[in-house]
């Protein structure tokens, strides 16, 4: 069988901690094109990733010119990821883009629209979704152990944990903070695990009180308050064609001891169930190294008593899945993503679905910027 060749677009931190680690963990897959607008970083991935013939680019359209290419992965700022994935899509290749979908859901519409035209896969970097705790809750949802799901709470919050790096900070690239970066991530595995995907209206309060003043206690280093033009913490409220409501709390810094990041709970008929770290409080991207013990809390009513059952996931790095370079869930998102390639089947992260996502952040920065309530159906 032919190998499955991949060009990389954009070679910062994400592709290198995520992506080309796992794209090479695959013996059928090569990574061939290496592109970024510094030629240096595309230079060292490619020393470090590719094989002697992978070619160093730095403008984007050199890739997906490339015929012999089958796949790209869009890995820059996400002001760019609509424009790369459009011409990726419309060059005949099947593409992986990292969350979000999109800055604007106009730009997200673009990318949803140019997929069903060309034919070809798009996904959304969820990875969240592929981690033991994620897939658990999943089935339990699936096999209606919850009943009906009423309500959601999204978590996303770090208690100081600002990305100094790159362009996190840059409202024009990014199109936010916590919110677009980590609240998407939240807010996909709720949206994925309740199976609701028609949201009719978003109330949102965002804040910059912390990032405009600057900590010297930031896990990634101390930031440039000048610099900081996004929300340090954003809240929401999402209400659904059926009645269920949503609750988001995402943060980059924040006087909250409680930090859980990329974690949901579920309220149902039947039951609800939980996400948590067994040791306590934990800033899932703060240490690389360590290790905590992930668990599933189940509740609800049995035999006229109450009851919570614990199940323990076992280890999982913060941000990898053993390994210190594999994010949690990285390695079976990719593996998944490789097979619904080779075997022509459907994703698992639908463009659908990952823009609707998008929709209802952008609402919720609408309703903050406005003080009133945005409509989405």
């Amino acid at each position: 069988m032919a190998k499955i060749k991949v060009g990389i677009i954009g070679c910062g931190f994400i592709a290198n901690r995520k992506h080309l680690p796992m794209l090479t963990q695959h013996d059928d897959v090569e990574v061939v094109a290496f592109c970024d607008i510094i030629k240096e970083r595309a230079t060292a991935s490619a020393k470090q990733f590719g094989g002697p013939e992978a070619q160093v680019f730095e403008d984007y359209r050199q890739v997906i010119s490339r015929k012999d290419i089958d796949v790209v992965h869009v890995c820059t700022p996400n002001s760019s990821h609509s424009e790369i994935t459009v011409a990726a899509l419309q060059s005949g290749k099947h593409v992986m883009c990292e969350k979000p979908m999109a800055k604007t859901s106009a730009e997200a519409k673009a990318m949803l629209d140019a997929a069903k035209a060309s034919g070809k896969k798009l996904t959304i970097g969820y990875q969240n979704r592929f981690r033991s705790d994620s897939q658990f809750i999943k089935s339990l949802c699936d096999k209606g152990e919850l009943g009906e799901i009423y309500l959601g709470k999204a978590f996303a919050t770090r208690r100081r944990g600002v990305p100094i790096w790159g362009v996190f900070m840059n409202k024009e690239l990014q199109g936010g903070g916590p919110l677009i970066d980590l609240g998407t991530h939240a807010l996909d595995l709720t949206l994925w695990m309740m199976n609701n995907y028609e949201p009719v209206s978003a109330l949102g309060s965002t804040y910059n009180k912390i990032g405009k003043m600057g900590s010297p206690a930031n896990g990634m280093g101390a930031w440039d308050p000048e610099k900081y033009e996004v929300e340090d913490s954003a809240f929401g409220m999402v209400k659904f064609s059926n009645g269920a409501t949503v609750i988001l709390e995402a943060s980059w810094a924040i006087n909250m001891i409680v930090a859980n990041e990329a974690m949901t709970m579920l309220v149902g008929t039947k039951a609800g169930a939980d996400m948590f770290p067994a040791g306590g409080p934990i800033v899932r991207v703060a240490d690389f190294q360590s290790a905590e013990s992930l668990s599933v809390r189940v509740n609800g009513e049995n035999n006229g008593k109450l009851y919570i059952q614990n199940y323990s996931m076992g280890a999982e790095f913060i941000g990898s899945g053993g390994k210190k370079e594999d994010f949690a869930g990285g390695t079976l998102e990719m593996s998944t993503w490789l097979n619904a390639i080779r075997k022509d089947t459907d994703v698992v992260v639908k463009p659908e679905q990952a823009y609707t996502v998008t929709r209802v952040l952008e609402a919720i920065y609408q309703s903050a910027a406005s003080g009133q309530l945005v409509s989405l159906s």
